[in-house]
């Protein structure tokens, strides 16, 4: 069930992106209007109809490990929630967001296990992360990556008891998405290596660039998460459909500036880039990271993914000139891990999804550098990760425990 429901969210997130395309691709300008509107219609059907989907997703799944009580867990990784966040992803993409649906899969996938597994409450906790491990592992086809991201992320630790759940709903949903899409590489096969050398140089320099980028992300992140203060904060949180609005025509320029290439996940420019297929510009990177930032501050439901992967091979192109003796793809490759480790700040799960998203086995090495020099830079600028600070609001906004001891 994970894995269809994954494979499915893949394909309407891809027609929905499909459609912002074609109409931009008409009414280059249109954008102005869609995105702004668009950005608000959904923040307001968000709140009003699916409270618990907003952002990526995983923040939610996490929680609701962490809750007791089934029924608050339904806040987060319910029906309601799980076919919200579908909708809602897809709505986003489909007016210029720049967000991902990897997140929501783990989400829907978490929620999914939770709803089949009712019937044993004492094994709730090790469904819900054997499905956010199916979810991850299903979005990229990275089945190691998922059990990883399990183990580093939401549990925060190895646990034998839950060991063989967790590789056993990766291996069903993995073989799912096989059937349905094929054995496919996500960013296609490179052979690009970085010889030991001077050319190391480049692992410590785009480690640190990447991490201080990703960390500044996830600290604007957090900033809104629980409030800016002063005026602009209390505006915020009184009008956070106008708020929507406002980043939606934040999201529309960066489009029109770029000719809509930095709307979406981002998943073209990363693989175009990576086999130098094309070549982004020096903006690209800036704008991407703007229109990302914009998009996950507003309240829209969608993950920070792909378009974080995204931005890191825009910034490794950015950073090419510096280093003109390495391979391209290897500096594509660093830039994606050490801004993806910087957001999220679970270097084993960066460096581990990105050499299977390459079959590149040949560059671990110096992904693993990277992901640690990052992961350091990282918390120079934001102390905790993205998605566990996050989890602590959703818990409180979850639990009923405090008001049911007050009724009582």
């Amino acid at each position: 069930m994970v894995g269809l429901t994954g494979a499915g969210l893949a394909v309407v997130a891809d027609g929905s992106q499909d459609i912002f395309r074609d109409l931009i691709h008409h009414f280059p300008y249109i954008g102005l209007l869609v995105s702004p509107l668009g950005f608000g219609l959904v923040v307001w059907m968000t709140n009003r109809y699916f409270p618990g989907t907003q952002g990526s997703g995983i923040p939610q799944a996490i929680a609701a490990r962490k809750l007791q009580n089934p029924k608050d867990r339904i806040k987060l990784v319910g029906l309601r929630s799980a076919v919200g966040k579908v909708l809602m992803t897809s709505a986003g993409l489909a007016v210029g967001a720049s967000t991902g649906r990897e997140g929501p899969t783990v989400q829907v996938g978490a929620a999914i296990m939770f709803l089949t597994g009712r019937l044993s409450p004492r094994r709730q906790e090790g469904l819900i992360l054997a499905g956010s491990a199916a979810g991850v592992a299903g979005a990229f086809n990275t089945p190691l990556a998922g059990i990883v991201f399990a183990i580093e992320e939401m549990s925060k630790s190895f646990e034998m008891r839950t060991s063989g759940l967790i590789i056993g709903t990766v291996m069903l949903s993995g073989l799912v998405s096989l059937m349905i899409f094929g054995n496919y590489i996500y960013f296609g096969t490179t052979d690009d290596v970085l010889a030991f050398g001077w050319g190391w140089i480049a692992v410590p320099v785009i480690g640190v660039c990447g991490g201080l980028f990703g960390g500044a992300f996830s600290r604007i992140l957090l900033l809104f998460t629980f409030g800016v203060p002063g005026r602009i904060g209390a505006l915020v949180k009184k009008h956070p459909v106008g708020f929507a609005v406002v980043c939606g025509l934040i999201v529309a320029l960066c489009g029109i500036a770029t000719g809509g290439a930095v709307n979406g996940t981002g998943y073209e420019a990363a693989r175009g880039a990576l086999h130098e297929r094309s070549d982004l510009s020096v903006l690209y990177a800036p704008l991407k990271f703007l229109a990302t930032t914009a998009s996950a501050v507003s309240g829209l439901p969608g993950g920070i993914f792909s378009p974080s992967l995204s931005i890191g091979a825009g910034l490794g192109a950015d950073l090419t000139f510096l280093f003109p003796d390495v391979p391209v793809g290897v500096i594509i490759l660093l830039g994606m891990v050490a801004y993806f480790t910087g957001v999220v700040q679970a270097p084993i799960t960066a460096f581990v999804i990105v050499m299977e998203m390459t079959d590149n086995k040949d560059m671990l090495l110096p992904l693993m550098a990277c992901a640690l020099i990052a992961n350091a830079a990282s918390r120079m600028v934001c102390k905790e990760g993205v998605y566990q600070a996050q989890a602590r609001l959703f818990f409180a906004w979850a639990d009923g425990s405090a008001e049911r001891r007050r009724r009582k």
